[in-house]
Formats: structure tokens, C-alpha cells, sequence
């Protein structure tokens, strides 16, 4: 590429941040997600993450203070993802086993397509939960999907369709236990059994079973 033409690619670049902080911020959380799937928290460099979004490292920490909350507020955009999502599925609006249902579909499918979730989530666990402790946010997004959970619970029970005491921090680790677990661990899992966790009719045959253990668990 030629100077004339990189640099006003470059002005472009600087006028844009300038014109749009938000846009700024969240390239570079996107770039910074990136970053930290590929080689974690500490392996992870702010030079990278400043090439890959065509900044500095000075904007980065501008806007970050440091790698290590630039990681947290990586965690918290990506459980906010998930969170948002939830609260729009409006399950208040359903039949209580069409909204499990509906709530243990997105699980799957979210878990499915968002492998850099799941890798971050990984990455956190390694350094035992120390980063998502600093950050209230998760916390409470968190809680209001349990609150939802538990409303539609209570419906169910109500309606005669499921069974009193469950409790809703069970029912949410069992749904997010196994679609997590099938993309955490899909290579391992998968050579060792020879079994492509990928695969279209693997993963169809795998909804319809998280679904009917589900509703099997919390059925009257």
C-alpha cells in the first residue's frame, strides 16, 4: 500500500475516534476479546491489542486504565451479551414450558456461536473468578436471569406443569452446564471419542436432549 493512500486511511482512523468514542471503545474491546482468547490474561500484550485496532497504546489506557480492567470490562461485555439477550426473550410472555424451553434453545445456541465466550470463561477460571470479583456488574446482569428463572418457575408451579423446590441456581447450572461443557471441551472430548461436537446433527441430536432432561428434571 502506498503512503498516499495509507494515510488518509490512517486520518480517517484518528477522525473517527475523535467523532465517535463509543465506536473507538468498543473496537477496541472486540480486538482486546480477541487478544485475550488467544493467549489469556498474561500472555496477552496492549501492543497487540493497539495494532490490531490501528491506535495507541496511550488511547488504549486512556480509555482502560490498564490491561487488567481493559480484561474485566472484556468480561463484562461478553456477560452482558448473554444477559441482554436473555431479558429479550421475553418469557413473561409465554407458557411456562414454552419459555424453558425457549431460555434452554438459547443457551445452547448462544454457548454454540460464541466460542470466545466460552474461552474467556475458561481463561477467568484459571485465575479462580478474580477478575469477575471486581466487577459488580456481572454480578447483578447475572441475577436478573435467575430473578426471570425463578418468576417462571413459580408460574409453572402454578399452573400444575412443574413440581415445587426447585431451586432456580440448580435448574440455571444444569442448562448452562452442558452447553458449556460441549464447546470448553469439544477438542479433548472429541478426539478421545471420536465424536464431532460440530457437526449439525450432533448438535441437533444434543438440543433436544438438554431440552428433555430439562423439562423432564422440573416436571409436576
Amino acid at each position: 500500500m502506498s503512503d498516499s493512500v495509507a494515510k488518509p486511511e490512517v486520518e480517517g482512523l484518528r477522525k473517527s475516534r475523535k467523532n465517535n468514542p463509543e465506536k473507538t471503545r468498543e473496537n477496541i474491546l472486540q480486538a482486546a476479546i480477541t487478544e485475550f482468547v488467544q493467549q489469556g490474561l498474561a500472555g496477552a500484550r496492549v501492543d497487540a491489542i493497539a495494532e490490531r485496532t490501528a491506535t495507541s497504546k496511550r488511547m488504549i489506557y486512556y480509555y482502560f486504565g490498564s490491561k487488567e480492567q481493559l480484561y474485566v470490562e472484556c468480561l463484562v461485555k461478553l456477560y452482558g451479551d448473554i444477559r441482554k439477550t436473555e431479558h429479550s426473550l421475553d418469557l413473561e410472555s409465554l407458557p411456562a414450558e414454552q419459555a424453558i424451553l425457549r431460555l434452554v434453545e438459547f443457551t445452547f445456541d448462544h454457548h454454540d456461536r460464541n466460542v470466545d465466550f466460552v474461552r474467556i470463561v475458561c481463561t477467568e477460571n484459571i485465575h479462580y473468578g478474580e477478575y469477575v470479583k471486581q466487577s459488580p456488574a456481572i454480578r447483578q446482569m447475572s441475577s436478573l436471569v435467575l430473578q426471570a428463572l425463578g418468576r417462571t418457575l413459580a408460574r409453572g408451579v402454578q399452573e400444575g406443569v412443574f413440581r415445587p423446590g426447585i431451586e432456580v441456581i440448580d435448574l440455571h447450572m444444569l442448562m448452562s452446564s452442558f452447553c458449556f461443557y460441549r464447546v470448553s471441551n469439544r477438542h479433548t472430548f472429541g478426539d478421545i471419542f471420536q465424536i464431532d461436537l460440530a457437526d449439525e446433527q450432533v448438535k441437533d441430536r444434543h438440543k433436544q436432549m438438554i431440552c428433555e432432561a430439562v423439562m423432564r428434571y422440573i416436571k409436576a
